[in-house]
């Protein structure tokens, strides 16, 4: 079964999702606090998803890195342009909020193949 059009197509079908939703503007958004959890959670769950469909979209091992890199890069080039909008705020630790999204799904897949070459 041949999984990578499927995967690359709800890829950048959720990357379009997640760029709408974070630079339209915001009035009707709760007030945040200095640090909101939430909203951390929020940044950190929608990075993870994009970097599960990323890695199903393009499985081969060699282009891990450059997924990874690329989708953090994202994360800080939305923050960029939420600052440049003028009716969005980026923060710095949204952009570790995804970051850490990444770097969890990264975690999880690399202790997956070390557990698999373990019994084998």
């Amino acid at each position: 079964m041949k999984l990578q059009p499927w995967a690359r197509a709800a890829f950048w079908l959720a990357t379009v999702a997640v760029l709408v939703l974070t630079l339209l503007p915001a009035e009707h958004l709760p007030a945040k606090g200095p640090f909101n959890f939430w909203d951390k959670a929020q940044h950190a769950l929608a990075f993870a998803v994009l970097t599960v469909l990323a890695f199903l979209a393009w499985p081969q091992t060699a282009l891990r890195w450059k997924l990874i890199l690329s989708l953090v890069a994202l994360g800080g080039a939305i923050e960029v342009a939420q600052h440049l909008t003028g009716w969005r705020h980026g923060e710095w630790a949204d952009w570790a909020a995804d970051a850490v999204g990444v770097a969890l799904v990264g975690l999880v897949r690399l202790l997956a193949r070390a557990g698999r070459r373990g019994r084998n």
